[in-house]
């Protein structure tokens, strides 16, 4: 049963690091490297992640600066940007590529939190998805005599707990990221 409890453990943050991961591709009007996570460039036939083949780094509070480690790679990373769905337009000064994220409008951030909001709910019904199947495993195990009645209020509560700090913790990574998006 702790073999269980662990597993659900791990699930959960599972889902925790990923909505982390989500939440640092999102534009918000500040420079962020994580925008450029998800972009990938052709290097040599191999569709590589762009921070495996360039220098990514914030020069200004809303400027991205790309520098390719081989400079022939600086048109394939300017069509990689400008095929993203980041929404930035890449300029290419010849040898770097400089990101300017433009200022948000008060609307488009509301539209951010809304989305923000959307993944945090996604998770945590993930989260609940696998207290549910925890659960049923436990009552499985009952079932079959593997453990007793004591043991799967026991299962049952320490599963809850587990769920409760891991819906905490999506709350409060939401709500800092949320304030962080009204705050530009």
């Amino acid at each position: 049963m702790d073999n269980l409890i662990k597993t659900t453990k791990e699930k959960m943050q599972r889902r925790i690091e990923h909505l982390e991961t989500e939440y640092a591709s999102i534009r918000a009007g500040r420079a962020n490297p994580g925008v450029l996570d998800k972009v990938t460039v052709d290097y040599y036939g191999t569709p590589t992640p762009v921070n495996q083949v360039a220098n990514v780094s914030i020069t200004e509070a809303r400027t991205l600066v790309v520098q390719p480690w081989d400079a022939s790679l600086l048109k394939a990373l300017e069509r990689a940007i400008q095929m993203s769905e980041i929404g930035i337009n890449p300029q290419n000064d010849g040898k770097v590529i400089r990101l300017i994220f433009p200022p948000l409008t008060e609307e488009r951030r509301k539209d951010i939190v809304k989305d923000v909001s959307k993944m945090a709910e996604d998770t945590k019904v993930q989260i609940r998805n696998a207290r549910r199947e925890a659960n049923e495993k436990i009552k499985a195990m009952k079932k079959s005599g593997e453990i007793t009645e004591d043991d799967q209020k026991s299962g049952d509560k320490k599963i809850q707990d587990i769920t409760d700090k891991a819906i905490k913790e999506v709350e409060s990574i939401s709500a800092a990221k949320q304030k962080e998006i009204m705050a530009i």
